[in-house]
């Protein structure tokens, strides 16, 4: 299990420093312009109408003293108006903006998405897939707190702010230069104590992604945590992490709270001050109380801005933070990328593959060398075998192929073209992986094995299952091919994922077919039957076999013998065991004592 501090080195990571990291979020409001437009009308009208509600206020206090009552009812009726307006455009702020956060948010959490999953191996090795989650979901939560509220209830808070100061300053220059006299002692708590805030509510969503990663990586192997008793070191490790995220968090709240409390108390403590000033104002006769009263209804509208706005930009601080980290995940580089200008390949496809004088080391073991000077030419409809030690470069050739990695040196092509000049997607759609680890959706048995060919009829689908030896066994299932097959394949056998993922790739049809220890979890009479399958599949088709069981391999056009990632010799099986040498003793060692290399 990965510790807690290694949270920090998934990515590089510059701390949020200021709130204008929110400006990338401009390229995902830009599509809904009427849609902003609106908001920013409705948000206007309900500012300017709370900056008419004084005014209002100050005539009916004014004419109490009137001889015709008419204008005081008047005047009551235009308070009730202007109440009506400030309900109307309340709500129609709350639909509009609430509706622009969704909407953006959702583009945001498709974008990230459409990015992380056509990122390279190398990439996963840097950031673990719990953290890339909580990026997705935490961070973009909070992006909607903003959008669909705080910025709004910020700009909303900065007119009347910018309103209430003019219009205090018409009401009475006097009095509104004593509040102005205030303002640096809020501005300045707001600073500091808001630079602290920035950077513990970045590490506080940093710990957050790590508790989702350990979370996620506990959860993903929850067998082997239990089949090695290891529930108690677990929690333990989850509880760590959980912990220094509710520490970070605590923090900020108390540093939130603190600012809070200052803002709060000076903002109101001036309006006590003004107010007695007014006070004495209209003591002396040189104010009206409707005066001194709208005056001090600016002074609150003001002052509960001022401490609105304090309150939000802790909240946009911690927007930014979780912006920044979805910026970083959209412009992370990814070392394997499409050429501008791809090259096609020439149809039909042959499948004839070349490594040419290819050296490799995998990105987290830079000074190990996975492939070295290696070269090997695989003739279109070939069938060879690799075979080796573990850790000898097998998995590495077939990887290579796929282009998950490029090599650090040479060059890998098919067809004659290199890898790199065409489009990935382009070129895959020729190659069928039936991996080591059979990878098996929480869907249908049937939209598993449609997943090699997503526009297969249900007829081709079972097709390739009896190719595989899966019909019968899919069959006995409680609802046959549209039972559902749980997370990761929970409720099937070893045997039984990998000979879905066998015909699966049977069903792509494709004219390159990888196949890494595809029989490893099967029985013997399971294997015969999927080895006759492949025996069938692989004639007119190039076909790689990575395999630690030689008793599969013996029937290969050639078989390729690699170790330290270079190739020691190569033949076919009798000549191999003719010749002496580390394949001998590999099939000595399987078909003499019936041991495993």
């Amino acid at each position: 299990m990965r510790k807690a501090e290694n949270g920090a080195d998934t990515l590089d990571r510059e701390r949020s420093r200021k709130v204008g990291a929110l400006k990338a979020l401009v390229p995902f409001l830009t599509p809904y312009k009427l849609l902003v437009a609106g908001a920013l009308m409705a948000l206007t009208l309900t500012a300017g109408v709370s900056l008419l509600m004084p005014l209002a206020v100050r005539r009916v206090i004014d004419s109490f003293g009137a001889e015709d009552a008419q204008i005081l009812d008047q005047y009551f009726i235009a308070a009730l108006l202007i109440t009506a307006l400030l309900a109307v455009g309340t709500g129609l702020r709350y639909a509009l903006v609430t509706r622009l956060g969704e909407r953006v948010v959702a583009d945001i959490r498709k974008a990230v998405f459409d990015r992380v999953i056509g990122m390279s191996p190398a990439f996963f090795e840097r950031i673990m897939t719990g953290e890339v989650l909580s990026r997705i979901t935490t961070d973009t939560t909070l992006i909607l707190s903003v959008i669909g509220s705080s910025i709004s209830i910020a700009l909303r808070n900065l007119l009347i702010f910018i309103g209430g100061l003019v219009l205090m300053l018409a009401t009475s220059a006097k009095l509104t230069g004593m509040v102005l006299l205030i303002v640096p002692l809020i501005i300045v708590p707001i600073l500091v104590l808001g630079r602290k805030l920035r950077k513990l509510s970045r590490e506080n969503q940093d710990w957050i992604a790590q508790s989702s990663g350990t979370a996620s990586e506990a959860l993903l192997s929850v067998q082997t945590v239990q089949a090695f008793t290891h529930e108690g070191a677990t929690r333990g490790s989850f509880a760590d992490v959980t912990e220094q995220s509710y520490n970070a968090a605590r923090q900020r709240i108390w540093i939130r709270a603190l600012m809070t409390v200052i803002v709060i108390f000076l903002v109101f403590a001036g309006v006590v001050c003004v107010l007695w000033m007014g006070a004495r104002a209209v003591r002396d006769d040189t104010m009206s109380a409707g005066t001194l009263v709208q005056f001090v209804i600016y002074s609150v509208l003001v002052a509960s801005a001022v401490g609105a706005l304090s309150e939000i930009w802790g909240e946009l601080q911690r927007a930014a933070g979780a912006t920044e980290r979805l910026v970083e995940l959209l412009g992370t580089h990814d070392p394997i990328e499409d050429p501008a200008s791809p090259v096609a390949l020439t149809a039909p496809v042959q499948g004839e593959i070349r490594f040419e004088n290819v050296n490799f080391s995998y990105p987290a073991r830079q000074d190990i060398p996975a492939l070295d000077a290696f070269n090997l030419t695989i003739h279109a409809g070939e069938t060879i075998a690799l075979v080796g030690p573990s850790g000898a470069g097998k998995t590495t050739v077939i990887q290579l192929i796929q282009r998950f990695y490029d090599p650090d040196a040479g060059q890998v092509t098919l067809d004659g073209v290199p890898l790199s000049q065409m489009r990935r997607d382009a070129f895959r759609q020729h190659l069928a992986l039936v991996p080591q680890d059979p990878v098996i959706f929480a869907t249908t048995a049937r939209e598993n094995i449609r997943f090699g060919r997503l526009g297969a009829t249900d007829a081709e689908v079972e097709a390739a299952a009896r190719a595989a030896a899966a019909h019968e066994f899919i069959k006995g299932l409680p609802e046959g091919y549209d039972s559902q097959v749980g997370e990761r394949g929970v409720m099937l056998s070893g045997g039984q994922k990998q000979r879905i993922a066998i015909a699966r790739a049977i069903l792509r049809d494709a004219p390159v077919l990888l196949l890494d220890e595809a029989t490893s979890a099967l029985d013997a009479e399971s294997e015969r039957a999927v080895q006759g399958a492949i025996d069938t599949l692989s004639e007119g088709r190039t076909m790689i076999i990575v395999a630690h069981r030689l008793a599969t391999v013996k029937k290969a056009d050639r078989i390729v013998v690699l170790e330290e990632g270079r190739i020691v010799a190569s033949g076919t099986h009798d000549s191999l065991v003719a010749e002496g040498g580390l394949y001998a003793r590999l099939a000595r060692l399987q078909f003499t004592d019936g041991g495993m290399s």
